[in-house]
């Protein structure tokens, strides 16, 4: 590998701990639910992703790798890019994970707030304090 070679898989490793550090405040956005700053990291991760899946790096790995003499001198190299890219991965599923848990909770909470069902009726209080009888719910001499 040349030179210019070399410095673009230390670029590749650089962009991969950018990615790994953007996948942490990602989750940590999504944990507090600020979604402005989840946003913003959407762009970064973007640009991240479409440098390390450019079909620039990966030809010259390709070209690089066949040559084993050449090869050997940066595979520790590339092979910490792709032990980071593989902990991004690891971080990206459990961020969907959050994201799918968030999802499914606010469509319960939707479901239940648009279609509400009459067995899981919301005793209501009056101004005493006291269980409002509920309009719906038959007593048991009316049924």
């Amino acid at each position: 590998m040349t030179s210019s070679d070399t410095e673009f898989l230390s670029q590749a490793l650089h962009k991969a701990n950018a990615l790994k550090r953007v996948l942490e405040e990602e989750f940590s956005a999504l944990k507090e639910q600020d979604l402005s700053t989840f946003e913003s990291l959407q762009t970064q991760k973007l640009e991240i992703l479409n440098f390390l899946s450019s079909q620039d790096l990966l030809e010259r790995v390709k070209n690089h790798t066949e040559n084993s003499e050449t090869a050997a001198a940066n595979v520790s190299l590339w092979d910490e890019v792709m032990q980071l890219v593989g902990q991004c991965r690891d971080l990206h599923r459990r961020n969907e994970v959050l994201i799918n848990h968030k999802l499914e909770s606010i469509r319960g909470a939707l479901q239940t707030i648009q279609s509400p069902d009459p067995l899981n009726s919301v005793e209501v209080y009056d101004r005493l304090g006291k269980i409002r009888p509920n309009r719906n719910h038959q007593t048991v001499g009316d049924a």
